[in-house]
């Protein structure tokens, strides 16, 4: 599948959000990947709809919005009214997983699912048809930084095996310590989606850093 570079946006200088997001568009990303964090589910706070909606004006790249959030089915629709194309939802939050999927796909925009690396592939594999995307978290989410879990490699495997012998198309994203090496590992295992934080918006040239990334992850 394509290879799709997701910068960060929790990455960006909060002060800019805006100039940030056309900057990553200019740069040459793919998307833009928005984590929106409720203090409960993880345990940080970062934005919610109001500010996916100020970077909605600023970019017209596709907007993909995680949920990491406890009620992601009460909350998802304030979203697709901000502007997102696809919105990720964790299989381990409080809803009913396959009616919040679909109403997310009823609403217009892409589904996702997500598992935490504490989390075995065995979780999410009901709902494997009902998605278009599938996000493997490479760190603990909720904070940006950390080092990247090699071991979760195994499930991006896993979802890559079942993608092709099933005939899914959904997409395989990694999100966690992404970065020009281990976006090539993450490809290497069957991913086609890197979220990359500090190794776009920490570097001084981000069209380096997305043209550096992409060549290793193709």
């Amino acid at each position: 599948m394509q290879t799709l570079i997701a910068p960060s946006i929790l990455a960006c200088d909060f002060g800019r959000f805006g100039e940030e997001a056309h900057a990553a568009e200019i740069a040459g990303a793919d998307w833009l990947h928005l984590d929106v964090m409720d203090g409960h589910f993880v345990d940080n706070i970062s934005f919610g709809p109001e500010a996916v909606s100020a970077i909605r004006r600023q970019t017209k790249l596709p907007l993909d919005v995680h949920l990491m959030i406890s009620r992601p089915d009460h909350y998802f629709p304030r979203f697709v009214k901000a502007g997102a194309q696809t919105i990720t939802v964790h299989v381990e939050a409080d809803h009913n997983v396959a009616a919040t999927l679909a109403a997310i796909r009823g609403a217009g925009c892409k589904a996702g699912l997500c598992l935490n690396p504490a989390t075995p592939f065995a979780a999410v594999e009901p709902f494997l048809s009902d998605i278009d995307l599938l996000l493997v978290m490479t760190v603990v989410p909720g904070f940006g930084g950390q080092k990247f879990m090699g071991d979760m490699m195994e499930k991006v495997s896993a979802a890559a095996d079942r993608r092709r012998h099933e005939g899914f198309g959904y997409h395989i994203e990694v999100d966690g310590g992404i970065n020009a090496e281990t976006a090539a590992i993450a490809r290497q295992a069957g991913a086609n989606v890197f979220v990359a934080g500090t190794s776009v918006f920490g570097q001084s040239d981000y069209a380096a850093a997305i043209r550096t990334l992409r060549q290793r992850a193709a």
